[in-house]
């Protein structure tokens, strides 16, 4: 059994994070661009969280965790630019 310091000493906390994010969706960003490993666009992640439907952004991240992609972020902004249409579209594919 380890206490309970040390196991709060093994977690990293991350300075930068702590510092510049004070509200659910700025939290909810950053995670999204850790999980994308897209951290160089985070602002991007940034102003979609704050702007964009919570759940539109699920499905899109759900989609790309489920795909074995090299750039995962470009994939995000695929996804979501096609359910964005799809939505618009009133759900009707176009071929």
């Amino acid at each position: 059994m380890q206490s309970l310091k040390r196991i709060l000493k093994s977690y990293q906390i991350d300075e930068d994070k702590q510092r510049r994010i004070s509200r659910e969706w700025q939290d909810y960003a950053y995670r999204l661009a850790l999980e994308l490993e897209d951290l160089e666009h985070k602002a991007i992640y940034m102003r979609l969280a704050k702007n964009e439907d919570r759940s539109l952004l699920e499905e899109v991240r759900i989609f790309v965790r489920g795909a074995n992609a090299k750039n995962k972020g470009g994939l995000f902004m695929w996804k979501l630019k096609q359910l964005r249409e799809e939505r618009k579209d009133g759900g009707v594919k176009k071929w």
